[in-house]
C-alpha cells in the first residue's frame, strides 16, 4: 500500500523532518546536483514558496514531488510543479500517478486553474507519463544560463 506524505505544511514550514531526510536519496535521481548540505537547499526553496510531499510504500520513499502555487497573467493561479520522481526500482507501479493525483487535489483544494510542470526534451519516457495523465503541451521553455 501506497500512502502519500506532506513534507512540509501550507507555510513551507517542515513538518516531516525524518521523510526529507528519507527523500533524498529519491529526490537525488532526478537532481544530482543539489548541494551536498540537502536540508538546507530544501529549506532554501521552501522558504521561496515550494511545498514537498513524498509517496512511501512499506517504509521506503518511492517517490517525491515539489510544487508551488503561482499567480501568472496568462495562466490565472496554478500549481507548478518542479520536480515529480519515483525511484528507479518503483517506477511503473503507479506511484507518479498517485503523486499526481495528490497535486491536483491540492491544486482545486487551492482553487487552481492549472496544473503544470516543465520536461527535459531527453526525458521522453516521462512525456508518456504526462500525456497519460491528461497533460498536454501548450508552449516551449526558454532558459538562458546567467551563471
Amino acid at each position: 500500500m501506497m500512502e502519500i506524505i506532506a513534507v512540509t505544511d501550507d507555510q513551507g514550514g517542515i513538518i516531516a523532518p525524518d521523510w526529507l531526510a528519507r527523500a533524498e536519496g529519491v529526490h537525488r535521481e532526478l537532481r544530482p546536483h543539489l548541494r551536498a548540505d540537502y536540508a538546507e537547499r530544501m529549506r532554501e526553496v521552501f522558504a521561496g514558496g515550494a511545498r514537498m510531499a513524498v509517496a512511501v510504500s512499506e517504509g521506503w520513499v518511492v517517490g517525491v514531488t515539489v510544487f508551488r502555487i503561482l499567480e501568472k497573467t496568462h495562466s490565472g493561479r496554478e500549481l507548478y510543479c518542479d520536480d515529480l520522481v519515483t525511484a528507479e526500482q518503483a517506477r511503473s507501479g503507479g506511484v507518479g500517478h498517485a503523486l499526481m493525483a495528490y497535486m491536483e487535489k491540492v491544486a482545486r483544494e487551492r482553487a487552481c486553474d492549472q496544473l503544470s510542470l516543465d520536461s527535459g526534451t531527453h526525458r521522453q519516457q516521462a512525456h508518456k507519463f504526462y500525456f497519460r495523465e491528461g497533460l498536454v503541451i501548450t508552449s516551449f521553455h526558454f532558459d538562458k544560463n546567467l551563471k
